[in-house]
C-alpha cells in the first residue's frame, strides 16, 4: 500500500504578519505602533485609541493606506515625514468618526444603492423568455385594446 507523501511544514505558505502592533496605554487606552522599516530604529507611533476595537480599526485603515502608498513609512525627507503625519492624522480622524459603529460591532455600511458586487448572476434573476419579458397577447378576435389608445 502506497502512502501519500505529505508536504513538510517548511514548504507551507507562511502567514504574513502585520507590520503594526498594539501596546496597552494609560487608563485602558491602546497605542498602535508600526515596526521599524527602512532607516528607522524605533517603532513609529501611529496613534492612541480609547479601546482595542478602535485600535484594530486604525490598524486596518493604516494597512489600506499603506497598500496605496507603499513607501509611506520608508521616506526620510521632510516632505515624506509631513505626508506621513497627514495620512496618520486622516486615518485617526476617520476611525474616530466611525467610533460608535466600531464600538457597537457594526460593520461598515454597504455602498449607496444596495447593489451587490460580484461577477456572477443572481440566482433569482429573471430568465430570458419568462412571462415578464413576453409581449402582451392580443385578443383572439383581433380587436385592439381600447385602453391603449
Amino acid at each position: 500500500m502506497n502512502e501519500k507523501k505529505r508536504r513538510s511544514p517548511k514548504k507551507r505558505a507562511a502567514v504574513s504578519r502585520s507590520p503594526y502592533f498594539l501596546q496597552p496605554g494609560k487608563q485602558g487606552a491602546v497605542t498602535v505602533y508600526r515596526r521599524p522599516a527602512g532607516n528607522r530604529i524605533d517603532a513609529k507611533l501611529c496613534g492612541t485609541m480609547p479601546s482595542r476595537a478602535m485600535a484594530l480599526a486604525l490598524v486596518k485603515q493604516l494597512e489600506r493606506a499603506e497598500s496605496v502608498v507603499h513607501d509611506l513609512f520608508l521616506e526620510a525627507t521632510d516632505d515624506g515625514i509631513e505626508a506621513l503625519e497627514a495620512v496618520l492624522e486622516a486615518c485617526r480622524q476617520s476611525v474616530t468618526r466611525r467610533a460608535p459603529a466600531i464600538e457597537a460591532g457594526v460593520s461598515t455600511p454597504r455602498p449607496a444603492g444596495g447593489k451587490r458586487r460580484g461577477r456572477g448572476r443572481r440566482r433569482g434573476a429573471r430568465r430570458a423568455g419568462s412571462a415578464d419579458d413576453a409581449p402582451a397577447a392580443e385578443p383572439a378576435d383581433g380587436s385592439a385594446d381600447p385602453s391603449a389608445a
